[in-house]
């Protein structure tokens, strides 16, 4: 049977006649790292008794735990120095001694074969597992080292995400508490949000609008027609410039809140396609729509699109109307070099610019009335009156526009209090048995409505053409069955072809002028900016 070089020796220590098992030729012992015996050395054994062998438990010191020392008690001189060759698994377990301390010399000689013989096996089959485990070693190293760089990508990138996907929740968590510092309630952030989708699906056509109002050479920007930071207005210029242009001064919508100029774009691009100039006026709102996170931060000096703002609130109702009064006198003075046509001079609002145009309109007319008040602009110069989804009544407006989310108390806020609706209310103001003579000097009033309007309903456009009419003013209300608060103005010119609201606008503008309403009969369609299930899709999430 095989035998291991320690195996012999330990086998030659418990037997009583060692005579008998050594060879003629003593085998040298080795192990992994140094050997015991040189190679021309012989064993030496005592003939007549066998060496004690004493056993020295591990060290806490690593010099001694590798070695055993077996010292003859008789002969002082002669030492044995064996080290491990097991040091490969040392470390897994701890060391175990050859011959315990309590060993008896008593062990026949076939149990002790048997225990050698099975020792040796193990540690052969521990050998092969270790030279498999290393050619594995090897092998996966070779095989594995390409796609390392792999994996440490997809675990970078997958670390990015997740570090994106916190940063997105912390940013959302704490702008939601911001609208909560700011005393707006869960109908603002619910809305908030439903403009953000609404925002998302009509982003294609924003995309187009955008990109010709700031690279388009027929847009005059930032037109400056007072001394006030946001008296600015932009002009979109028809291409054909032969001959004077009829003029609309448009007073864009916003809640008053977050009016701003651009929001009339799309409407003066259509408009200036049939030879009809737009200037969009902008006017001081009580914020600005990125002003609101800018102050309350202090970094308003950081913002890229409105440098020159610096007061937050920036205005209320008065301030709004004295900003659109001021924008319409500059048209009406100023728009004959732009090659517009002083006489044929329109005001058109929509929404809440419906609601500022008009009480600007009236405004204008009981100065006009009164004696002595010098002013810039005449409401004769004024064509008609066009007013697009907007409201004429507060007291009838105070309660819905609360229920929609826009507070009572800061509606009033805008309002400057309650004693002010009946200043700031053209429907209400008109009646005034001290100003009811004004209404002789309006210009022909004509106000667009769709029946689906939740933001305003119809009948405040109704309501208030019904009392011009009985105030001996030329008034109509032009309804659109099923058309919401945008429908109007954003999603039907978006949709391209024929628009009913946008024809009938025109056909007002063009009355009595054959060669424009000759071109308009031949007018192409407009194309569509937007895919028809996204503006469908708009059409239910609107907010509006």
């Amino acid at each position: 049977m095989f035998r291991t070089p320690i195996s012999r020796f330990a086998t030659l220590l418990r037997n009583p006649n060692p005579h008998k098992l050594l060879p003629t030729d003593p085998i040298p012992i080795f192990t992994k790292k140094a050997r015991i015996f040189g190679p021309k050395q012989k064993l030496e054994m005592p003939s007549q008794q066998i060496l004690p062998v004493t056993y020295h438990p591990p060290s806490s010191n690593p010099a001694t735990t590798e070695k055993l020392i077996v010292k003859s008690e008789e002969d002082p001189s002669t030492r044995l120095l064996l080290y491990s060759h097991f040091e490969d698994e040392e470390k897994a377990a701890p060391l175990k001694p050859l011959l315990p301390k309590s060993a008896s010399y008593t062990f026949n000689t076939s149990t002790t074969a048997t225990a050698t013989a099975a020792a040796g096996s193990a540690n052969n089959n521990q050998k092969r597992r270790r030279r498999t485990a290393s050619d594995n070693s090897l092998y996966s190293s070779s095989s594995n080292s390409s796609s390392e760089e792999g994996a440490a990508d997809r675990h970078s990138i997958a670390g990015d995400v997740e570090h994106a996907a916190a940063e997105t929740y912390l940013i959302t968590r704490l702008s939601l508490k911001l609208l909560s510092y700011l005393g707006v309630g869960y109908r603002w952030i619910t809305r908030f949000l439903a403009l953000g989708c609404y925002s998302f699906l009509l982003m294609p056509g924003f995309i187009q609008v955008g990109y010709y109002y700031f690279f388009s050479k027929q847009v005059r920007r930032g037109i400056v027609y007072g001394d006030q930071p946001r008296n600015r207005l932009d002009l979109y210029l028809p291409k054909n410039s032969d001959g004077p242009k009829p003029v609309i001064a448009f007073v864009t919508g916003g809640a008053w809140i977050i009016g701003y100029k651009a929001w009339g774009s799309l409407l003066g691009i259509q408009l200036s396609e049939r030879d009809i100039i737009v200037a969009c006026i902008d006017y001081r709102s009580v914020l600005l729509m990125s002003c609101a996170l800018l102050n309350y931060l202090r970094t308003c000096s950081q913002c890229l699109i409105m440098p020159s703002c610096r007061n937050f609130p920036q205005g209320t109702i008065s301030d709004m109307v004295q900003d659109a009064s001021q924008g319409i006198s500059f048209v009406c003075n100023h728009i004959a070099e732009y090659g517009g046509d002083p006489d044929r001079v329109y005001v058109m609002g929509q929404s809440a610019g419906a609601h500022i145009g008009a009480c600007s309109i009236v405004d204008q007319a009981i100065k006009e009335l009164g004696e002595g008040e010098s002013t810039s602009w005449s409401v004769s110069q004024i064509k008609a009156y066009f007013g697009l989804s907007g409201g004429y009544n507060l007291f009838n407006l105070v309660d819905h526009f609360h229920s929609r989310g826009l507070y009572r108390s800061i509606f009033l806020g805008i309002m400057e209090g309650e004693h002010s609706l009946q200043r700031f209310s053209p429907e209400v103001m008109i009646q005034d048995p001290n100003v009811r003579s004004a209404a002789s000097l309006l210009p022909p009033i004509i106000l667009f409505h769709g029946t689906a309007d939740y933001s305003i309903p119809s009948d405040a456009s109704k309501n208030f053409a019904e009392t011009l009419r009985s105030l001996g003013v030329k008034a109509e209300s032009i309804l659109y069955e099923g058309k919401t608060h945008t429908d109007l103005f954003l999603q039907d010119p978006m949709r391209g072809g024929k628009d009913q609201m946008f024809e009938d606008l025109v056909a007002i503008i063009h009355e009595g002028d054959s060669e424009a309403l000759a071109k308009d009969a031949v007018a192409p369609p407009r194309r569509r900016l937007v895919p028809e299930f996204m503006l469908k899709l708009a059409h239910k999430v609107s907010p509006f």
